[in-house]
């Protein structure tokens, strides 16, 4: 090869600015050394074995598999307790928040244990007792009698940006002190059955041993706490969701100060508005929260809330998805006034509401409505046969108008059942309440193939909204 082709090919090389970054990885090293002795390892005794804790999540699965999270609890290996027996297992990690003794982990960690043995990086161990525990967003505060510890440092995980490096430390399959870096790979995840906790997506290994351990940003501040993977396996599949530090930080000084978190509540019954719902409210776009029903005496009943308004700001802080209502309304302290900006058929609202406390979930009786016997006619554009309430349904219901769906036919455009009572059809941002059967199929043979439409639904004691593309040419 003529030299002067290699002068030319070299010179390319180092005159790159790419390829000088591509060199240029981070080093954790220093943040380990500082940081690494405020993590400890966790371990409980438990006087009879449970079942590894996998909470099954509904509606997440696919044709081959079903999907779920999965907390990072190791299953026991061989000979580690029986029926009966006393049973020791390295269940997760922590990390020290103040020099006292003060621990920050997962309440799913120690839940239920009968005995907490916290073991440092230089092999002290000591016995702990829990401070409080937090169900709701997985947090545990526990304590062991030392003085003079090293403790973690708090970042702001508001300042997090997608991209940016992050670390673990923690014990997977109960090896101490690992470290694991990746990156974020979004923020405000919402996850199934998980209403208060905006989780910081990464893709940080993160495995059985991890859980309540912290994330790091390359300041070496704490910037969240591990608590869930997304797996089909139960190991580590790119997918790790951490609890953002200023939401633990929140719940753990409750639990120091009174031993239990405490969570606003408003009343309502909400769900996701998705584009269709938006076109047939007359919505500019997707956003915000729409209102199913109204809890009778609670603060958004007294505030005038209705089904079907859509809350788009809560205290001022906009709701551009049905998830940020929860946390919104969670994060504030009850007996605040706060106001509620809603859209109300096309014009905007603001409500001023006091928000009481969410107490602990009761479970309301079910009554099964009597149903009127179905009626024989042709089914509607929906594929729908509908009847009018009878007297005795209406009183039991405490309703003044609606249709009982009938019968649903194969070829059903709606995704409803038999026994579903129908309030209220929306098209076009108009609502109308549903009082006869004439004037449904009336309005439905009004409409174009291709219209879309929402009803509202209600069926036991919830509601909801159905959207439905396009009607059948019959009817």
């Amino acid at each position: 090869m003529n030299p002067s082709r290699w002068l030319v090919v070299l010179a390319c090389v180092v005159a790159t600015p790419a390829f000088a970054q591509v060199r240029e990885l981070p080093d954790f090293t220093r943040l380990v050394e500082e940081q690494g002795a405020a993590v400890v390892n966790i371990a409980t005794t438990q006087q009879a074995r449970r079942p590894a804790n996998v909470p099954q999540v509904p509606g997440i699965e696919d044709e081959e598999v079903l999907e779920f999270f999965r907390r990072f609890i190791p299953r026991p290996g061989p000979g580690q307790g029986g029926p009966g027996r006393p049973e020791s297992r390295s269940l997760g990690s922590g990390f020290i928040i103040s020099a006292d003794g003060y621990i920050l982990t997962n309440a799913h960690v120690v839940d239920s244990a009968d005995e907490i043995t916290v073991r440092l990086t230089d092999k002290r161990e000591y016995k702990a007792k829990v401070i409080g525990a937090d169900k709701r967003t997985d947090l545990a505060v526990i304590r062991i009698e030392a003085t003079s510890l090293p403790v973690v440092r708090f970042g702001d995980a508001n300042k997090l940006k997608v991209g940016e490096w992050v670390v673990a430390i923690g014990s997977p399959f109960g090896f101490d002190n690992s470290v694991t870096a990746g990156i974020v790979s979004a923020k405000g995840r919402s996850l199934p059955q998980e209403n208060f906790v905006p989780f910081i997506q990464t893709d940080v290994a993160i495995n059985p041993g991890n859980s309540g351990g912290p994330l790091f940003n390359m300041r070496g501040e704490v910037v969240g706490i591990n608590s869930q993977i997304y797996s089909r396996t139960g190991g580590f599949m790119g997918l790790s969701f951490a609890i953002p530090i200023d939401v633990a930080l929140d719940v753990q000084k409750q639990l120091r100060d009174k031993g239990r978190v405490a969570r606003g509540r408003i009343g309502v019954v909400i769900q996701e508005v998705t584009r269709d719902i938006a076109t047939s409210f007359g919505l500019d776009r997707a956003r915000g929260a729409l209102v199913n029903s109204v809890e009778k005496g609670s603060p958004a009943d007294k505030a005038g809330v209705e089904a079907s308004d859509v809350i788009v700001k809560f205290d001022g802080k906009p709701v551009e998805s049905s998830s940020d209502l929860p946390r919104l309304v969670g994060a504030t302290r009850p007996g605040a006034k706060v106001d509620m900006e809603v859209l109300r058929k096309g014009t905007s609202r603001s409500l001023p509401i006091t928000v009481a406390e969410l107490q602990e979930e009761r479970i309301a009786a079910r009554d099964t409505p009597k149903e009127r016997k179905p009626v024989e006619v042709a089914a509607n554009r929906l594929g729908l046969v509908v009847n009018e309430l009878t007297a005795e349904q209406k009183s039991n219901l405490k309703l003044n108008h609606g249709l009982v769906v009938a019968e649903v036919r194969q070829d059903a455009r709606a995704e409803l059942r038999r026994g579903d009572i129908l309030l209220t059809v929306v098209h076009k941002g108009k609502h109308t309440e549903l009082k006869s059967v004439d004037q449904f199929n009336q309005l439905l043979a009004g409409l174009d193939k291709s219209a879309v439409i929402t009803l509202h639904v209600k069926r036991g004691e919830a509601t909801a909204f159905v959207t439905v593309t396009g009607l059948s040419d019959k009817g």
